[in-house]
């Protein structure tokens, strides 16, 4: 695993914890030399990510479409700040330049970014692995969500076990570094 494209809020959110696991995947990251690809914000959980890996002597590729870049929320500091047109192009070259995924905390365009990656990994665009960093118990709602839907039979409950999660940033690293081949039912 070379790269990880990490989705996660441009906001902080109400609890401290989320700002501190933000910076361990960030640090933890660079420590193991993989490079980490994002959605090139300097603001939020993405720019504390964007931060630590720096800071600890790693590669950030930030992906930011013109119109937020004209917003003024563009990381200026990155190993590489790739400038797209759209938010398609944005995520379509995210998942290009990563080999696995992990979501943290977030609003909707965290949801989306991972809805859609594992959309695409359900229809066979792809087989990376893909992670949710469950911290506090964020996720909680989510995942019982997920099971709901197996339950009622909208979800193969192969692709539900396609969504690996942990609370902890290193146990997840750990766990996506070892998928060799996804679970596609």
């Amino acid at each position: 695993m070379r790269s990880v494209c990490v989705f996660c809020g441009s906001s902080f959110g109400r609890r401290q914890s989320y700002a501190d696991v933000a910076a361990e995947v960030g640090r933890l990251l660079a420590e193991r030399d993989i490079t980490l690809v994002y959605g090139g914000g300097n603001v939020g959980l993405m720019g504390v990510t964007a931060d630590a890996c720096l800071a600890a002597g790693g590669r950030v590729i930030g992906v930011i479409p013109q119109s937020m870049v004209e917003r003024e929320i563009a990381h200026l500091a990155l190993t590489h700040l790739r400038i797209v047109n759209s938010m398609h192009e944005r995520k379509a070259m995210m998942a290009e330049l990563a080999d696995a995924f992990i979501a943290m905390p977030g609003g909707f365009g965290t949801f989306e970014e991972l809805f859609e990656i594992l959309t695409w990994r359900q229809i066979r665009l792809h087989e990376k692995a893909l992670g949710l960093l469950n911290v506090e118990g964020y996720f909680d709602p989510l995942l019982a969500l997920a099971d709901h839907a197996v339950n009622e039979g909208f979800l193969r409950a192969g692709h539900r076990a396609n969504l690996l999660t942990s609370a902890r940033a290193a146990d997840l690293l750990a766990v996506l570094e070892g998928c060799q081949k996804p679970v596609i039912a």
